[in-house]
């Protein structure tokens, strides 16, 4: 084990742009196998070069920089998927958004047509709950 702590001493190792490479390699070798389509696992074989080639570089910097592109990138996308998991789950209230500034407003279900009021710009619009 004190030979593997001494090869990776000083390289960049993991972070969240090496764990999505991973998750789409196994989209791809996995699409790849059952469909028959070859150049999908290639491609799969691409990627994880790609995230052992990030693994072991020692180029902290532009690895960095690279994490932080994906992060700005990905951030949004798992922020409104998270909120959207979150809505599903909640059965006792129903989520707008203010047609003024695009706040999310959580009403309670169930109470027919309600006048909602945006707290944060005062816009009031009627929705059915």
């Amino acid at each position: 084990m004190n030979w593997l702590q001494k090869f990776m001493y000083g390289r960049h190792g993991t972070d969240q742009l090496n764990i999505a490479l991973l998750v789409l390699y196994m989209i791809l070798a996995l699409i790849g196998q059952l469909t028959g389509l070859w150049f999908l696992y290639y491609l799969g074989f691409a990627v994880i070069i790609w995230s052992f080639f990030r693994m072991f570089s020692r180029n902290h910097e532009k690895r960095w920089a690279e994490n932080q592109v994906f992060l700005g990138i990905w951030s949004p996308i798992s922020s409104r998927l998270l909120s959207l998991f979150r809505h599903q789950k909640d059965k006792t209230h129903r989520y707008f958004h203010c047609p003024k500034c695009k706040a999310t407003l959580r009403v309670p279900k169930g109470r027919g047509k309600i006048e909602i009021t945006c707290p944060k710009c005062q816009t009031v619009f009627v929705k059915k709950t």
